[in-house]
């Protein structure tokens, strides 16, 4: 019964701000949320008139210890809001917020939700969550400034190795379409539950390479996005089984597939694409399974990329997986290093789960005398890493 009691609220509270909104068109006051303040705090406001429990949860706010079905774990603590004026409950963020793109949902009598006074959401998975931006430092790289723009695709390409059409994101840079240049290219890879879209709208890869490359931080450069889970044509909702509710953990991630079926990418972008079509020309990066990816594919295929990054990457398959790809890799390994790659870059956070894993990864490496780039951040397995990650690692590329 309570349960239900909880939706007629969400119900009443999404059906009130629809007609607040209605009420805006003919001069009544909108409901601004969020709002970043002169400060760069921020408020967040909701019609409240049923007067229910409304927390905030977000990855701006305080961490500590909760309780999951997995045991507890570090995680942003709930903030509750106020009653305000004419039936509007807000909360205000105690300090000023760092320049960063951030995600929150609201928690109505127990249940997580979005907010109905922001139209911005992003799609991690199954979940939707509102986004807002502060500016003023990092997360202008985030933003849709006043810079050449270039042009994003969604491609279909078959793939002989995996005998299906699959979806595909490419980026090309401002003056692409009006040059006979040639382009070197960045495959970029995404973690597990994502898919085609992940890098293009968590990663605001396309904002970044824009700005990069009108500061002259970056080289002008192709970026191509695929999806990463071999089973899939495309991202949810967007193949041939229509509508569905995403999972996070599919099959055939990462059991050698992805790696033996990309070259089938790269011949596809090379045949159509005005490309540098050498190692010298390439490079692969990725974040946690994409990272995992990136590390195989490079050595899987040592005369492919001369550029690799590794972000907050997962390492060595569990030892159920067999395939051909993880065997022999400290051969494989030196095989490519003996190539000489121009640059291999590791980043991770100091709180990510995976960091013990790349710390014993790079006392391989040290141990063997190979040479690589290490970057340590602030932070756990996030986005807002991943993202700092490629405006570092973009600039290094095609030197």
């Amino acid at each position: 019964m309570k349960r239900k009691l909880s939706f007629l609220v969400i119900a009443v509270l999404m059906q009130s701000a629809l007609v607040y909104g209605q009420e805006a068109l003919w001069g009544a006051q909108d409901i601004v949320s969020p709002e970043v303040l002169p400060d760069n705090r921020v408020t967040f406001r909701v019609l409240n008139p049923q007067k229910a429990k409304i927390q905030l949860t977000g990855d701006f706010l305080p961490v500590g210890k909760q309780s999951t079905p997995f045991g507890e774990v570090d995680a942003p603590l709930p903030a509750d809001f106020k009653e305000g004026a004419n039936g509007i409950w807000e909360y205000t963020t105690e300090q000023p917020l760092p320049s960063e793109l951030y995600s929150y949902s609201l928690i109505i009598d127990g249940i997580k939700t979005s907010d109905p006074n922001n139209m911005y959401l992003v799609r991690d998975v199954a979940s939707l969550t509102n986004i807002f931006l502060v500016g003023g430092g990092q997360a202008d790289y985030y933003k849709v400034n006043n810079v050449a723009h270039g042009t994003v695709s969604k491609r279909w390409y078959n793939s002989p190795t995996l005998k299906k059409d699959r979806r595909i994101t490419i980026y090309t840079p401002a003056g692409y379409e009006t040059s006979n240049l040639e382009y070197p290219v960045l495959y970029l890879l995404h973690g597990m539950g994502g898919d085609e879209e992940a890098w293009n709208t968590l990663g605001r890869t396309i904002q970044i390479m824009d700005n990069l490359i009108a500061q002259g931080k970056a080289k002008p450069m192709i970026v191509v996005m695929p999806n990463g889970n071999v089973v899939q044509e495309a991202a949810p909702g967007e193949s041939s089984l229509g509508f569905y509710k995403p999972t996070f953990n599919l099959p055939h991630t990462m059991d050698g597939t992805m790696e033996e079926s990309f070259p089938d990418i790269v011949k596809f972008i090379d045949s159509n694409y005005r490309t540098v079509k050498s190692k010298q020309g390439r490079a692969i990066a990725g974040l946690s399974m994409g990272g995992f990816h990136s590390l195989h594919i490079s050595k899987q295929y040592p005369d492919m990329f001369d550029y690799v990054g590794l972000f907050s990457a997962a390492i060595l398959p569990t030892n159920k997986v067999q395939s051909s790809v993880y065997e022999n890799i400290d051969a494989k390994l030196k095989v490519q290093f003996e190539k000489n790659p121009k640059l291999y870059w590791i980043a991770i956070g100091k709180d990510d789960f995976l960091y013990k894993a790349n710390a014993e990864y790079r006392e391989l490496l040290d141990k063997a005398g190979y040479k690589y780039t290490y970057v340590e951040s602030d932070g756990g397995h996030i986005w807002r890493n991943w993202r700092v990650y490629l405006t570092e690692f973009a600039p290094l590329l095609f030197k």
